[in-house]
Order: structure tokens, then C-alpha cells, then sequence
């Protein structure tokens, strides 16, 4: 089944999982109607653990869940799911590499009406500095399902950032995901745009307007960490410049990311993104995303800009 969601789709996927593999747990911080939780809670009352406002101890659950053999995921909002829960997460979920995986929802500029307080622009970076911790960030619904998949494969703490609102899919349906591997979604040859969550969906759209203008090769970064260095240097190599989009703080996260990569190989780069500053309430996604630059129309200038200077 299709979804435009990736809190729905994060949800079912769950609830899928969950009939042929019971070691699935799953733990919300009342917010289970909004992290989708309440879908498990629904086919899986046993296995569904509401801990109330209450992060910190909703992650130490998970980690004793964990060291039983089961997959616990805890759900919150982005800004909460870490933040609040940052102390036990560091100290017992990943110095002890236990399988919990951690859901951050309405990430980033996503919660548009609740101001800078639940706009989490800082969870890439503050997760992808813990050692252990794998980072992911999916394009759209589809991919949120595959790497659902994924985290429950893989042995070891995960972390997944999730986007609150619609939009139309990117990448296929079905397609598997590959922890750690970036994807050229578009080739071309002049400038190479790195982008991650939704604006994977804005950097196509941007590659369309320019083409015949400027060739534009555009790469999702759904894995942040641990991300495959080599593939980061292929995917520029042959590009004059880079450019980086992530509906994120400029400072740490997948745009800190891929010029790590590319530090040994260094190309000129434009970071698009939040520009170290806390977001604020607006009437809808849109005009928030507006407000500060993640558009379509921000990411074919900054091309526009790197393919005159370089």
C-alpha cells in the first residue's frame, strides 16, 4: 500500500512487521496519535508501552526491553526524542550498543505551528556525533517503509527522523534500502546537489528547472551515519562544484557530513539549510519553509551561483 505520509507509513510498517516478528516493541511519550504509535497499540495492545510525558525514562525501558532480546522503537518528537532522553541515550543505549531504535517525528521545520520549541533542526548532528549510533533520514513515505525494514535488520541503536506532513513520493515503491549508501537520484555533470529528507524532492524539481541550462546531478543522502565516504567522492567526481540541501542546521549535520567526505578530495560547496537559528510558527509548511530559503527556487540560485563562480 502507498502512502504520502511518513508517520503513517512509519506506523503501518510496524504494525506489518509486528505479525510475523514479536520481538517488535513498541514505547510513545503520549504522543502515540501523533507518532502513529496508537496504530501498534491498536494491533498489538500487549506490546505497546505508554510512558507518558516522560522521554528519559521511556529510552532506559527501551534499553532494558533491548537487552531481552527485543527490538523496542520509543517514539516522540524529534526535538523531545533526543533532547530529553540525550543522558540515557548516550549512557546506556550506545555505550552499550543495545537494539533500541529511536523515532524522532515532525522533524525539522515539519511542526509548523508550534514554533522553534518543537522544530527539531539540530537531531542530525547531535546524533550523528554519538558513537555507535546509526543516523537515518528517508526522501519521502516509500523510503521511510523500506528503511523501517532496515533498522528492525539491523543489530544496534538507530536513529530516524520523520517529516509530519504530505507530499508526494520521490522514490519508488519497494525499492530496498541500503543503511550507510547514498543514491544518485539524477545524473549529471556540472554541479552535484546532495540532499536528504524532503528536500530530496525539492533538489529533483530544482535539477528539472535547470536542465538544458545547467546539468545537474542530484544524490539522496537517506543514511547520515554511517555514510559511505568513497560513494560521496564518486558521486562528485567530475562535478565543478557541490551543493548540500537538508531541512537542518547548516552546522553538523548531512551537509557537515559530505564535506567530511570530501575533505581529502575537496570540491567548492554551498550549505543550504538552517542557517544556525531556531525556526518559528507560521500559518503552514510552506510559508515556514519560505521564510527561511528551502525552496526549489533557493536550491537552482545556489546552483546557478557555484556553476558561474566555478
Amino acid at each position: 500500500m502507498g502512502y504520502t505520509n511518513q508517520r503513517q507509513a512509519y506506523g503501518n510498517t510496524l504494525v506489518e512487521l509486528g505479525k510475523t516478528d514479536p520481538r517488535i516493541v513498541v514505547l510513545d511519550a503520549d504522543l502515540g496519535g501523533s507518532t502513529m504509535g496508537k496504530l501498534f497499540e491498536a494491533a498489538y495492545p500487549k506490546r505497546h508501552f505508554e510512558m507518558g510525558i516522560a522521554e528519559a525514562d521511556m529510552s532506559s525501558v527501551a534499553a532494558g526491553l533491548a537487552q531481552t532480546g527485543l527490538i523496542p522503537f520509543t517514539n516522540s518528537f524529534a526535538v523531545f526524542a533526543g533532547g530529553r532522553a540525550f543522558d540515557q541515550i548516550r549512557q546506556t543505549i550506545a555505550i552499550g550498543k543495545l537494539n533500541v531504535k529511536i523515532c524522532g517525528s515532525s522533524s525539522g521545520l515539519s511542526d509548523f505551528g508550534d514554533g522553534a520549541t518543537h522544530q527539531c533542526i539540530e537531531d542530525m548532528a547531535i546524533f550523528r556525533a554519538v558513537p555507535n549510533m546509526t543516523v537515518l533520514c528517508p526522501a519521502d513515505a516509500n523510503e521511510t517503509v523500506e528503511a523501517v525494514k532496515a533498522m528492525v535488520d539491523y543489530d544496534g541503536p538507530c536513529y530516524i527522523r520523520l517529516n509530519r506532513n504530505d507530499y508526494e513520493n520521490s522514490t519508488p515503491e519497494g525499492k530496498p534500502f541500503k543503511i550507510g549508501e547514498p543514491e544518485v537520484m539524477k545524473e549529471g555533470t556540472d554541479i552535484a546537489l546532495f540532499a536528504t529528507g524532503y528536500m530530496v524532492h525539492l533538489a529533483l524539481e530544482a535539477a528539472a528547472q535547470l536542465e538544458g541550462e545547467i546539468s545537474v546531478k542530484v544524490i539522496n543522502v537517506a543514511t547520515i551515519k554511517p555514510l559511505n565516504q568513497q560513494a560521496v567522492i564518486d558521486a562528485a567526481a567530475g562535478c565543478k562544484a557541490v551543493v548540500t540541501a537538508e531541512e537542518h542546521n547548516i552546522r553538523g549535520g548531512m551537509g557537515s557530513a559530505i564535506a567530511e567526505a570530501l575533505a581529502k578530495n575537496p570540491k567548492p560547496m554551498e550549505f543550504i539549510g538552517m542557517k544556525d537559528e531556531f525556526g518559528c510558527s507560521a500559518h503552514n509548511y510552506k510559508e515556514l519553509l519560505e521564510h527561511f530559503g528551502l525552496t526549489t527556487e533557493t536550491l537552482v540560485e545556489a546552483v546557478r551561483k557555484m556553476y558561474r563562480e566555478f
